[in-house]
């Protein structure tokens, strides 16, 4: 077999094969074999007719459209791997010449795991910021637990700021009401600041029983683009209103909220809890940032069949979102202020990036031998079975090579982030 290799670019290549009689040989020994089961002679049970009697039956045509099948099939892996490359799906073929018993010959043509330069990746020079937990931090902590313990009563005087309401409202956009823009029996404390301003302040001073519009304008740079900017009139019907006595801050709250004795020992679990998620926030953003310039620094093509599957798992998870929240994808992106084109291109630029992030790790792993043992890997599993022990499809999962193998991929995927972590200390 003789093999050339011509680039098509960074990430596909084509090898045309050239395979003499020696080579065909043996393929059509076993085209013979094959057809030989299959045929109908007098005498003979099928599939037990013998070779040398089943050839003088089976017709020229088929038995060397049988052989060139199976020559290629035989070859063709064969071929990549003389030419050191690693094809990344099956390869498309084309045969161009075959002279049955003579000479063949065909091109392989697929995109393969691309040569990877990567820059030094151990002296980055990028720092880990400093984890620290501020007081205000710790303090809307405190806020939040103390209006989880606050009483509510209901009144029956005119709204005020830091009231809860119950409320009805309808969002009109030209005369048409917009989608969530509406709700019923909604519960919202004024002055929180979560509906667009002027919202909560037109229901301060309205009674139980109060029906009004209130005429609104949207913030310019508001996230709907249909919205941004835009005139609407709220119709807002008070139906209730709470009068909310938030808890005092104080070693008696401390004892509502666990084993505390003390206002002293919340406030030191709560920095403790926020410095463990803020650590977690950094670290990961460390990673990224890490990844983003190993990226810069070093030559990583991105097989598009690659980004294509990125490209999928995007637009899956961006479906799923959009089926939560009751929408299609192109509601969702269309929601969002995007155009479906515009999308699409950042969602390919990301896809792009994962790609070259994943080649790098994989490369950095095997360049230093990063790996995680078989123990690790069962014991991952048995975390996930317990986990999941509620999903018969999830721990019937478990149990396929594949899964196994893509945790494990994962692990050293998180091993190898680490690694890039010391060595950029």
């Amino acid at each position: 077999m003789k093999t050339k290799l011509k680039k098509l670019s960074d990430s596909r290549v084509s090898i045309t094969v050239t395979l003499d009689a020696a080579d065909l040989k043996p393929a059509r020994e076993k085209a013979l074999a094959k057809l030989a089961k299959e045929i109908k002679v007098e005498g003979f049970r099928q599939g037990k007719v013998p070779v040398e009697v089943a050839k003088k039956f089976i017709p020229e045509n088929d038995l060397n459209a049988e052989t060139i099948d199976l020559a290629v099939r035989t070859t063709v892996i064969e071929a990549f791997k003389k030419e050191e490359k690693s094809p990344l799906v099956l390869p498309s073929v084309n045969v161009t010449k075959y002279v049955p018993g003579e000479m063949a010959e065909f091109t392989a043509e697929a995109d393969i795991i691309p040569e990877i330069k990567l820059g030094d990746y151990k002296k980055l020079g990028l720092k880990k910021p400093e984890v620290k937990v501020s007081a205000k931090e710790i303090n809307d902590v405190l806020n939040n637990l103390a209006e989880s313990f606050a009483e509510k009563k209901v009144t029956k005087r005119p709204a005020k700021l830091g009231d809860e309401v119950v409320i009805d409202f309808v969002g009109k956009k030209d005369g048409e009401a917009f989608k969530g823009g509406s709700a019923k029996d909604y519960k919202l404390i004024l002055g929180s600041k979560s509906f667009i301003p002027g919202f909560e302040d037109g229901i301060v001073g309205h009674e139980p029983g109060d029906k009004f519009d209130l005429k609104l304008t949207f913030p310019k740079d508001y996230g709907v683009k249909d919205l941004a900017g835009a005139k609407t009139v709220f119709e807002v019907l008070v139906k209730q209103i709470n009068e909310v006595n938030k808890a005092k801050i104080d070693d008696e709250m401390a004892k509502k909220c666990g084993p505390f004795k003390t206002l002293a020992e919340l406030k030191k679990d709560i920095e403790k809890n926020l410095k463990a998620q803020n650590e977690h926030r950094v670290n990961e953003k460390y990673k990224d940032d890490l990844l983003n310039e190993i990226i810069k620094k070093s030559k990583i093509p991105a097989p598009e069949i690659l980004i294509d599957d990125q490209m999928r798992a995007i637009q899956d998870d961006m479906t799923r979102n959009a089926t939560s929240q009751g929408m299609s994808l192109d509601e969702l992106i269309k929601a969002s202020g995007e155009t479906k084109e515009n999308w699409e291109k950042q969602a390919r630029k990301a896809a792009e990036t994962r790609v070259k992030a994943s080649l790098a790790l994989q490369t950095i792993a095997v360049d230093n031998k990063i790996t995680v043992s078989d123990d690790l890997v069962n014991a991952k599993i048995a975390e996930l079975r317990e986990v999941y022990k509620n999903s018969p499809e999830a721990i019937k999962s478990l149990k396929d090579p594949n899964v196994k193998m893509d945790i494990k991929n994962r692990m050293i995927i998180e091993e190898t982030l680490n690694y890039l972590v010391k060595t950029n200390k």
